[in-house]
């Protein structure tokens, strides 16, 4: 049986949060929130909610003002603390809007907390289980954010001095980690705009039940979040490898909303994928998956877009381009989906991308993939390969890293 105290996490750009929050209130539920508008200052407000009690406000001054250090210095080392009181059966998170819950619950289950007195150093998942992740958002202006290309600082919102996040990339990165979603709706939105809006939402969070709220509803989140299929991800950290389609999501369009699978067994050139890549970036909501270009043939790239925003890192090596003992320390599921399909001369090299679009023709983006490719006579002269002009060879690194993701930590500037 599992005795951890029990962590409700509840995100969002906008919408019904504080409803959610109060839903979930129940006495031995303990309520917390950062606010993380002044953290690039050093300063961050931290609210605490218990049942019955006025809330309690506490002023936190850190040395290096960023959402990690908020994280490593004391949300985490929070948790921890809160979790050990015998008053306290569940943590609900409320989360600052510039916060990403699948950063944070890979900082709780692997940034390890130090000198928390009574207690052996560890992560906070040695004290807490993620019991689920509630994501709020606004019917009238969640798919304009998501298919956008505003920076976090257009709208005011500097979370460390080179956040170069996009609005897209928050709200995306929110609904698709999401177990459940509340939805705020008024009468200004209209039946299409709602049809339209759960097309996307049922492909990007197949399965996540969804409570849709007026201005004046009165929310039971405790129904929603006991609705919370037991397959969930509560907190599951994916790599790189991991299905691209999780969940069944509809593989047939709607409201012009469909999922596009690209897949091929030859790599990129390098120069025509950064060419290409902008066919992610228009009438597009999403895209994300694994890249072989053909001047790194040791390691795969990680590609992913929101809206206007695209982020490339490295997704690790190829196991063909591993020794035997690294291949030893590999999942076996993903050796075993290698061995499906290994190539005598490439091994496991290939590239898997899922795209999501709302206003995009699926064949101009597979058109437009499929030319960003090796060439028949370029495949016959690989020894030419190593030659290419590479856009995406240059790293670019964040000095944080503990709120990061293992394929995340690194980015390349791909634009």
């Amino acid at each position: 049986m599992d005795s951890r105290t029990p962590l409700v996490l509840v995100s969002g750009w906008t919408g019904a949060m504080d409803g959610v929050v109060s839903s979930l209130l129940a006495p031995g539920t303990v309520a917390v929130r950062h606010d993380l508008g002044q953290v690039y200052e050093g300063v961050v407000r931290r609210t605490t909610f218990t049942a019955g009690e006025a809330p309690r406000e506490s002023i936190l001054e850190l040395a290096h003002g960023c959402v990690s250090c908020t994280l490593r210095e004391d949300l985490l080392p929070l948790l921890r603390k809160l979790a050990a009181r015998s008053s306290v059966n569940r943590i609900v998170l409320a989360m600052d809007r510039a916060l990403e819950p699948e950063a944070l619950c890979w900082a709780v289950e692997n940034v390890v907390i130090t000198g928390v007195v009574g207690q052996v150093d560890g992560p906070a998942s040695r004290d807490v289980r993620i019991d689920g992740v509630i994501d709020c958002l606004d019917a009238a202006t969640w798919l304009a954010d998501a298919t956008g290309d505003d920076a976090l600082a257009d709208r005011g919102v500097v979370a460390s001095g080179d956040d170069d996040r996009t609005v897209a990339q928050v709200v995306v990165g929110q609904v698709d980690y999401a177990d459940a979603l509340v939805i705020s709706a008024g009468p200004e939105v209209d039946g299409w705009e709602r049809a339209k809006l759960m097309a996307v939402l049922n492909r990007l969070a197949p399965g996540a039940p969804v409570a849709w709220v007026a201005p004046t509803d009165r929310l039971d989140a405790e129904a929603l979040l006991a609705a919370i299929p037991f397959d969930a991800r509560k907190g599951e950290i994916a790599d790189a490898y991991s299905p691209l389609l999780r969940g069944q999501p509809p593989l047939t369009a709607d409201c012009g909303v469909s999922l596009v699978e690209f897949t091929a067994n030859r790599p990129f050139h390098p120069e025509r994928l950064h060419e290409a890549i902008d066919v992610l970036l228009d009438g597009v909501v999403t895209a994300r998956g694994r890249a072989w270009v053909a001047t790194q043939p040791d390691e795969a790239l990680w590609i992913e877009s929101a809206g206007g925003g695209l982020r490339v890192a490295s997704a690790g090596k190829w196991l063909a381009a591993m020794t035997p003992e690294e291949q030893d320390g590999i999942d076996t599921a993903r050796r075993a989906m290698a061995a499906l399909r290994w190539d005598d001369t490439f091994g496991d090299r290939d590239t898997s991308l899922v795209i999501l679009v709302h206003a995009a023709a699926p064949t101009e983006i597979d058109r437009t993939l499929q030319w960003a490719l090796v060439s028949d006579d370029e495949m016959l002269d690989r020894a030419a390969w190593k030659d290419w002009n590479d856009p995406f060879g240059q790293w670019h690194e964040d000095p944080c890293e503990t709120s990061e993701s293992p394929y995340s930590e690194q980015k390349r500037e791909a634009t």
